[in-house]
């Protein structure tokens, strides 16, 4: 039969996973200014880093960091997300984002809080959470 091959997979919660990660991609292209997409549910946190034309750099969630089930949700996932793909971004080369805001989530400032506290210069932040202007249709009355 053979050696069995164990596969390490790597953890991307301690820092010494992330450093790996970062080092692992290398940049394709020197940006200098950027956009930050935060969208914040109550079950994860999905962070994607586009240029100011829209193309995806870079995304994560905190799934894909080893948070699971609940835990994805929090406030400290969200806060790991960004400080990972801060990092990622300063070795693309970016200084200055765009931050757009979306969703109700617990995950929500702590992201945006994460990438200033990182020494990123912020043009504007805003919410762009979809708002119902007049809602669904509404049932029909009940017949007695």
């Amino acid at each position: 039969m053979g050696k069995k091959r164990i596969i390490q997979k790597t953890d991307l919660t301690t820092e010494e996973g992330i450093a790996s990660a970062i080092k692992a991609t290398s940049p394709k292209k020197k940006i200098q200014e950027g956009e930050v997409h935060i969208q914040s549910t109550y079950n994860n946190t999905i962070i994607t880093i586009t240029d100011t034309k829209g193309n995806v750099i870079m995304a994560g969630t905190s799934g894909s960091l080893g948070f699971r089930g609940a835990k994805k949700g929090t406030p400290y996932a969200a806060t790991k997300v960004a400080e990972f793909l801060g990092e990622k971004s300063k070795v693309v080369g970016i200084q200055k984002f765009n931050i757009f805001v979306k969703g109700v989530g617990a995950g929500r400032e702590a992201a945006v809080r994460s990438f200033i506290a990182q020494g990123f210069d912020a043009g504007f932040i805003r919410d762009v959470t979809p708002i119902p202007h007049n809602g669904p249709r509404s049932p029909k009355p009940r017949r007695v």
